[in-house]
């Protein structure tokens, strides 16, 4: 297993090629929340905009991303579910909120830890 350290390093290297493929491809990005606190987090949850205390934005492995075509926002699965296919083929510790179960979070992205 590798350090927290390593892996905020491995998550902020596929983000970049992330966000230069979106460009590439036509998209214009901007960048939401990246890290919480734990404060925060509770906030998010108390208010219903995250239903869980373990987010990876805790630990620096989530980036909120929105993207966007000719000047309009992407916000719906659909419309985002390239660019989540796109993630989560760069490593398979890639995973995107929009193909969560439970909660559709779209523009989430993160890289699982187990550590």
């Amino acid at each position: 297993m590798t350090s927290l350290r390593k892996e905020q390093s491995l998550f902020a290297k596929d983000m970049s090629m992330f966000i230069a493929w979106l460009y590439s491809e036509g998209y214009e990005v901007t960048l939401g929340e990246a890290q919480r606190t734990a404060e925060q987090q509770a906030i998010y949850v108390k208010t219903g905009k995250s239903k869980t205390f373990d987010s990876l934005h805790l630990k620096k492995l989530a980036q909120d991303l929105f993207i966007f075509k000719d000047g309009k926002l992407l916000a719906s699965v659909d419309e985002v579910k390239f660019a989540g296919n796109k993630w989560e083929s760069i490593c398979a510790a890639n995973e995107w909120g929009g193909n969560w179960n439970r909660f559709k979070d779209v523009p989430h992205f993160q890289r699982s830890y187990k550590g």
